[in-house]
């Protein structure tokens, strides 16, 4: 069993909801954390999905980082000239 101290507000907007829904306040906080729960692992899920895939498709130019900004402006210079 879990004891949680709530600020006056949140005890009052969980009193309205329970007379509300008709639920006890006890159903109503685990529907919250149920869709904490479900938002927490999608998000670590999402990482898991392209874990394999950070870092795989290097240019190769470990400069890249800390360029960007001359070669980016280098290329467009590059196409404007070419016109």
């Amino acid at each position: 069993m879990t004891t949680v101290r709530l600020p006056i507000d949140y005890e009052q907007k969980l009193d309205f909801l329970a007379n509300l829904k008709k639920k006890t306040k006890s159903e109503i906080i685990k529907e919250a954390l149920d869709v904490f729960f479900t938002q927490e692992e999608s998000e670590l899920d999402s990482y898991k999905l392209g874990e394999s895939f950070f870092g795989l498709y290097g240019s190769g130019d470990g400069s890249l980082s800390t360029t960007y900004k001359k070669k980016l402006k280098e290329k467009i210079n590059a196409k404007r000239n070419s016109y």
